[in-house]
C-alpha cells in the first residue's frame, strides 16, 4: 500500500499533554497528576485519549508528563506496554527534562512538543494530533484528520457545541458558514453564536491537528520568540487564526455513540463535583457513557483480581449493592450499597452503609460507618462508626466539602481528625 492510500491515522501520531496537576480536584491530585486520577471503576482519565487514538488506528503515541508523574508513568508502563516496535508502533513517555538548555520544565503546552521535536521526527509521520489527557469522551480521530486534509487548513481544532450561556468558561471559536475560524476568544463575556444556530457556541476541546512539517517550523519560530508563553491556546492558535487558516471540527461529527440517538458525551471532570457526578452517572440504568461497548473499548491496565464477593444475609447486616458498580476484588461484608461506584479491592464491613459514594481502590470501610455523597481517595481506612454526609458543618471541620455538597475524604484528613479528637 502506498503512503498516499493509507488511512490518515496510520500516518499520524498522538501527542498527549498530561503534565498539568488539575488543582481544582484539590487533594485528589496531591499525589498524582490529573490524567492519572481514577475513573469509572478500573480506568484512569488518560485512558480515554489513548484509547481513542488506538481505536482510531493511531499506533504512534507520546505522553508528555511533568507534575508528580510517577503514578501516570507506572500506569502507562503496565497498561500500555503492548506496542511492538517491530511493527512501527510506539508509546513514549516524555517527562520534562533538561535537553540542552537551562529550562528543566516544559514552559507551556507548545514547548512540551518543541523540546521533543527530535523524537517526533523519528516517528516519520505526516500529521500530529495534539491531545489533552484529562477529559472523558469517545472520539474517532480519523474523521478529524480527514477534515483537516480535505479543508487544506493549517490547523484543525476540535470543538464542542455548547449553549452560549455556558460558553464563557471556554475558549470560544467564531466561525463563518464553512466553519473556518475567524477569531478565537478566551472565556468571552458574550460568546459568539454559530452561523447555523445563534443560540450555541463552539468551544475548544484542546484537540489540534497539524501537518507535522508545518507545526515543526511553527514550534521552532515560537521557541525563538522571547515574548511568547509557548502555549498552543495563548500563542500558536491565535497566530494561525490571524495569519493562516484555522478550521473548526465539530465533536458531533466524530463522537462515538453507542446508539444513534445517544448524546455526544464529553466531560471535564476537573472539579470534585464534576468528578463525583460523572462517576455516579455510570450507575444510571442507561448511562450516557457506554463503558460496555466492545466496538470502542477503553483500554487500561487490568489488574488481576478475584470476583467481587457479597456476604451475610441478616436483617441490617446484608451484603448488597443496588444500582451500583462494584469492581473486582471487592468484598461487601454485611454492607448496604446504593447508587455507588467501588473501584478495585474495596472492602466494607458489617452494618456499614454507602449511598452515592465514589470509592477509589484499596479502601477499607469499618463497621457501622455511614457515608453519603462522598469521594474517598485510594487506600483510605474509614474508622468504625464514622458518619459523613449528614451534617455538612461537622464534615467541614475535618474533610473537604465541595460547593455541590460532595465530601472528599483522604487519609491525611482522617489522621488529622484522629489527632485532634
Amino acid at each position: 500500500m502506498s503512503r498516499s492510500t493509507q488511512r490518515l491515522a496510520s500516518r499520524s501520531m498522538a501527542f498527549v499533554l498530561a503534565g498539568g496537576r488539575g488543582s481544582r480536584l484539590k487533594e485528589l491530585t496531591d499525589r498524582r497528576v490529573k490524567p492519572a486520577v481514577y475513573f469509572g471503576g478500573k480506568t484512569r482519565i488518560i485512558d480515554f485519549a489513548l484509547s481513542n487514538a488506538l481505536n482510531s488506528g493511531i499506533r504512534k503515541m507520546a505522553v508528555a508528563t511533568q507534575y508528580k508523574a510517577h503514578s501516570l508513568i507506572r500506569h502507562c508502563q503496565r497498561g500500555w506496554n503492548f506496542f511492538r516496535a517491530e511493527r512501527n508502533e510506539f508509546l513514549d513517555i516524555l517527562p520534562a527534562s533538561q535537553r540542552g538548555g537551562d529550562e528543566a520544565w516544559y514552559r507551556g503546552t507548545a514547548d512540551a512538543v518543541t523540546q521533543n521535536i527530535d523524537i517526533v521526527d523519528s516517528y516519520d509521520i505526516d500529521y500530529a494530533l495534539i491531545l489533552a489527557g484529562d477529559h472523558i469522551y469517545k472520539m474517532d480521530y480519523e474523521a478529524m484528520l480527514r477534515q483537516h486534509v480535505e479543508s487544506g487548513a493549517d490547523v484543525t481544532i476540535g470543538c464542542l457545541t455548547v449553549p452560549r450561556s455556558e460558553a464563557s468558561a471556554f475558549g470560544v471559536m467564531a466561525v463563518d458558514a464553512s466553519d473556518r475560524i475567524t477569531s478565537f476568544l478566551e472565556k468571552p463575556a458574550d460568546p459568539p453564536g454559530t452561523p447555523d444556530d445563534p443560540t450555541v457556541a463552539l468551544a475548544s476541546m484542546g484537540i489540534y491537528v497539524f501537518k507535522w512539517s508545518f507545526l515543526r517550523d511553527l514550534l521552532i519560530a515560537d521557541a525563538a520568540d522571547p515574548n511568547s508563553s509557548h502555549d498552543f491556546g495563548n500563542d500558536l492558535i491565535p497566530d494561525i487564526v490571524k495569519n493562516g487558516k484555522a478550521q473548526a471540527h465539530r465533536f458531533t461529527d466524530s463522537c462515538v455513540r453507542h446508539t444513534p440517538d445517544a448524546p455526544a458525551y464529553w466531560r471535564d471532570v476537573g472539579t470534585v463535583d464534576a468528578f463525583w457526578k460523572a462517576n455516579i452517572d455510570l450507575t444510571d440504568f442507561t448511562p450516557d457513557l457506554d463503558m460496555w461497548d466492545k466496538s470502542w473499548p477503553i483500554w487500561t491496565h487490568a489488574e488481576s483480581t478475584p470476583p467481587a464477593k457479597f456476604i451475610h444475609d441478616e436483617e441490617n447486616r446484608r451484603g448488597v449493592a443496588i444500582s451500583s458498580l462494584v469492581s473486582g476484588g471487592c468484598i461487601i461484608s454485611g454492607t448496604e450499597i446504593r447508587q455507588s461506584l467501588l473501584f478495585t479491592q474495596v472492602h466494607t464491613n458489617s452494618f456499614a452503609a454507602l449511598d452515592q459514594a465514589v470509592v477509589l481502590p484499596y479502601v477499607n470501610v469499618a463497621r457501622s460507618a455511614r457515608l453519603t455523597k462522598v469521594v474517598i481517595d485510594r487506600g483510605v481506612h474509614i474508622p468504625e462508626g464514622l458518619v459523613v454526609g449528614e451534617d455538612p458543618d461537622e464534615d467541614g471541620k475535618w474533610f473537604r466539602v465541595s460547593e455541590g455538597g460532595v465530601t472528599l475524604i483522604t487519609q491525611d484528613m482522617l489522621d488529622r481528625r484522629d489527632a485532634a479528637l
